[in-house]
């Protein structure tokens, strides 16, 4: 389904489950879109009610006006949220999710009951190397990213194993939007949060991948010394842990938002 909440921004969304669950917002990394949270929304299937959206640019949701901020892409959320008459939700985001959770959490907790931030950090890379990566889509087009960013994603041996889904995931980064892709690039670029992440209230669990090449354990392990409540949780992955060590992964969410 899909809604223009804003700025001409068409968001797209699927929302499954009872009316009757907690709902559990899931959102997406870079270059990639609602349908890396497959396995978890079956996993959760009768634990919440799982709102899953496409970021904007990603997938099947708009542009609308470049530059955006993180900050937009969190509003986003909560337009969303307002559309579908949803007071508070849990959220789970993955690296550039992970950075959007980040900006909800310190700006908006009253709207947010548990916070899952997966393989991110409060300040991600380099304005150099976000700005090189910039360069070369324009140039060269996403495909030109794709060999590199399958690499940082996933091991060796999951690269081995999962020929499938390495081939779904490689179709995700060449259908998203190259304005939509560069935009968010330059929204991360600009989120730094080492200096709010402390006024971060909810109860947080943090996932790292062993093998992360691009937010490693040790960002990671500043989020949850730094978040007063939150938890730390290292999986055998490397950048895409929800499907890189989906079990373990599925099994450390539905024990989080299990707790009281």
């Amino acid at each position: 389904m899909s809604s223009d909440i804003h700025d001409g921004v068409n968001m797209h969304y699927e929302l499954s489950g009872s009316a009757d669950l907690p709902v559990l917002v899931f959102s997406n990394s870079l270059g990639a879109n609602l349908g890396m949270w497959n396995e978890q929304a079956e996993a959760l299937d009768g634990h919440v009610r799982v709102l899953r959206y496409d970021t904007r640019g990603h997938g099947q949701s708009g542009v609308g006006t470049v530059p955006f901020s993180i900050a937009d892409l969190a509003l986003d959320v909560l337009r969303l949220l307002d559309f579908l008459k949803i007071e508070r939700a849990s959220f789970c985001g993955l690296s550039m999710g992970g950075v959007i959770g980040q900006w909800l959490g310190i700006h908006a907790p009253g709207r947010l009951n548990r916070l899952v931030l997966c393989n991110t950090a409060a300040k991600i890379g380099t304005v150099e190397t976000w700005n090189a990566r910039i360069a070369i889509v324009r140039q060269e087009g996403l495909a030109s990213i794709i060999p590199g960013t399958i690499e940082r994603w996933f091991t060796a041996e999951f690269r081995e194993q999962h020929q499938e889904t390495i081939g779904q995931v490689r179709t995700m980064i060449e259908t998203t939007d190259l304005v939509g892709y560069t935009a968010c690039c330059a929204a991360i670029r600009d989120a730094d949060f080492r200096a709010e992440i402390a006024t971060i209230p909810n109860p947080t669990l943090v996932i790292a991948g062993k093998d992360d090449p691009v937010t490693t354990p040790q960002d990671s392990q500043f989020l949850a010394s730094t978040i007063p409540s939150a938890g730390y949780v290292e999986l055998e992955a490397a950048h895409l842990s929800n499907l890189g060590a989906a079990r373990e992964f599925n099994s450390a969410l539905i024990g989080f938002l299990g707790r009281t």
